[in-house]
């Protein structure tokens, strides 16, 4: 049986996953009563609900003679680096892109790392069926983006394919009365243009000695850590001794314990894999991605797997609120500092640094959302910690500080186009371009990472939530001299003694702003409760109690009816917050503080610094 190993790359909700079930359903892989969920391949619960991919994920299928492994990526830009490290286990890819919205900004990026490995390219326009769908213009979109990114020859001579995951048609021809209920055009576009293993530059082989590379793990109850990654070279055998060559030069020496192959939504124990093919090994335990398996005595290490630096950066500390330990079940700095250092081995864009003898760490990461990520599920865990606001990383280049730039894609109702024009021109943007296609308005922007920090509040009030801003790191360019770029405009309401917040209290200050408490919760000094309408902060006491004179004035008690809360989610906590301020995360509340919790002495601070 021949293999082909293809990876699905494209920008966040143009439909990888969705494909995937499609090619899972019209194979001949599930048995005929084998029913899969939607988005079979997001099986992490971030996922499901959030609705989008962040781990990358393999799956295999058989198509007539020949078995495809596929991987499944995720299309944020804040996860990229998950797109990188599986490059080197495919031949080819299928680049998805929306046939109404065309290339985006994490487009440009996943194809441009692909023709960097010299991969060979199949074109998906997906959701031809939308009324608003315009395939042929986006063709010659993606063709243009190949010229842009200096494909070669053979990459700008891409094949297409037009297809509905949604509704599991497929054709050749952008027109859609040619749709049908079939996926076998491209599954021979895949066996007839995605070259096998044996037939590319880096062509492996399976003479001489074993040599695998984990590029993925995965964790089984039973038989523990396991990598994922594809047979360069040679065979493998069950039970046969291997070394292992780690990160640090050092060779360790194991026995292969398990081999699984993969097919459909299962992994199927074999004895033998050839080179070619995708596996999942176990044996030993502290497998780390990157590191090369090999026969005994025939140590040959692969390439390191490469990904781009990180370009944001958060202080991550152990809680120092006079709520610590209350809520969390891991909340000691030994605990957390193993807690990062563990996800360091598993993703290989994040990086880890703890801050001398204290107890915080420096954090980086591609993006917020990869940050938040890690903080959702640390919290989900039982973790309690506190962060910081997220920073870009500075670089020094011939002596110039640079910052971090990335390009902007934003897409508008035509009537709000000036308004997001005025807020990406006070956030240090560079405007680019700009188009209208019908009621929409396509704006371009070079901007920098600072500037998008704290926007999205922002941009969807500008926007009515019409908008959409999709945008990928660009380069590193000259500090912009706005020091003050990103940071919030208003102050904020913070609690001047410890106490439980009441009716009363908080209707005391309701028109001083927004409040983000209700009543009957637990505060503590320094902890931000509320928005305020000025410029600058606000000692507020939420928890205030109504001194009743007499019973007469008791029996005249008036209902106090208050607005509600607003409240923010744990990306929008981050993005709210100034550099003086932290966030808390705790399993059971996300709370916003003041770095210096005394009132006395943070004022003496603020004058200070002023």
């Amino acid at each position: 049986m021949e293999i082909r190993n293809i990876a699905i790359i494209a920008h966040v909700d143009h439909g990888k996953t969705t494909l995937v079930d499609q090619l899972l359903k019209k194979s001949a892989t599930l048995q005929a009563r084998e029913q899969i969920e939607e988005r079979a391949l997001d099986s992490n619960d971030l996922e499901r609900e959030r609705g989008i991919t962040i781990l990358a994920k393999n799956t295999a299928i058989y198509y007539k003679n020949y078995k495809i492994n596929i991987l499944d990526t995720p299309g944020h830009a804040d996860f990229s680096g998950e797109v990188e490290r599986i490059m080197t286990m495919v031949d080819g890819v299928l680049l998805v892109v929306d046939a109404y919205e065309g290339t985006m900004p994490q487009t440009r990026f996943v194809l441009k790392k692909a023709l960097e490995y010299g991969l060979k390219p199949i074109v998906v326009i997906n959701k031809v069926d939308k009324d608003s769908a315009r395939p042929d213009y986006v063709v010659d979109e993606v063709l243009d983006l190949f010229i842009e990114l200096g494909a070669n020859d053979e990459q700008i001579d891409f094949k297409v394919a037009y297809v509905s995951a949604l509704k599991g048609t497929c054709s050749l021809s952008s027109d859609l009365e040619t749709q049908e209920e079939t996926m076998d055009p491209l599954f021979d576009l895949i066996v007839s243009e995605i070259p096998a293993p044996d037939k590319t530059e880096k062509a492996v082989s399976v003479d001489g000695s074993l040599q695998f590379q984990g590029s993925l793990l995965d964790y089984n109850d039973y038989v523990g850590r396991m990598a994922i990654g594809r047979i360069q070279r040679g065979a493998m055998h069950l039970n046969q001794m291997a070394s292992c060559i780690r990160r640090d030069g050092s060779i360790k020496q194991f026995r292969i314990q398990k081999i699984f192959t993969f097919l459909g939504l299962n992994k199927i124990e074999t004895e033998v894999a050839y080179a070619g093919d995708i596996v999942a090994i176990a044996g030993l335990g502290d497998i780390y991605v990157g590191e090369t398996v090999c026969d005994v005595g025939a140590e040959e290490t692969l390439p390191p797997i490469h990904v781009s630096e990180p370009t944001i950066e958060m202080i991550f500390g152990t809680n120092t609120s006079p709520f610590a330990g209350k809520e969390g079940k891991f909340v000691t700095s030994t605990k957390i500092d193993d807690r990062l250092f563990k996800e360091t081995q598993k993703d290989v864009s994040l990086r880890v640094k703890r801050i001398g003898t204290s107890d915080e760490w420096v954090v980086c990461g591609r993006g917020e959302l990869h940050l938040g990520i890690l903080i959702e599920n640390m919290r989900r865990e039982g973790y309690e910690f506190q962060v910081s606001r997220p920073k870009p990383i500075l670089k020094e280049i011939d002596g110039v500080v640079c910052e971090p730039y990335e390009f902007a894609q934003i897409d508008v109702p035509n009537e709000s186009a000036g308004d997001v024009i005025s807020l990406f021109g006070n956030r240090g943007g560079i405007f680019e371009d700009m188009s209208a296609d019908g009621s929409q308005t396509r704006i371009i922007y070079t901007i920098p990472s600072r500037g998008l920090i704290g926007l999205s509040t922002a941009f969807l009030t500008a926007t009515k939530g019409y908008g959409t801003l999709s945008h990928s790191f660009l380069d590193y360019r000259p500090m912009d001299a706005n020091a003050s770029l990103g940071n919030r405009k208003w102050g904020v309401l913070v609690a001047a003694f410890t106490g439980t917040s009441n009716a009363y209290g908080i209707g005391n200050i309701e028109d001083r702003g927004v409040l983000f408490i209700e009543p009957h919760e637990e505060v503590y000094e320094g902890q931000i409760v509320g928005e305020c309408n000025r410029e600058e902060d606000m000692s507020v006491n939420v928890a205030k109690q109504k001194q009743l004179t007499n019973m007469r004035e008791a029996n005249k008690e008036v209902t106090i009816v208050l607005k509600k809360p607003r409240r923010m989610s744990l990306e929008a906590c981050l993005d709210y917050i100034n550099d003086d301020e932290l966030v808390e995360i705790t399993p059971r509340n996300v709370r916003l503080r003041k770095r210096i919790l005394d009132t006395v002495e943070r004022k003496k601070w603020d004058a200070k610094n002023k």
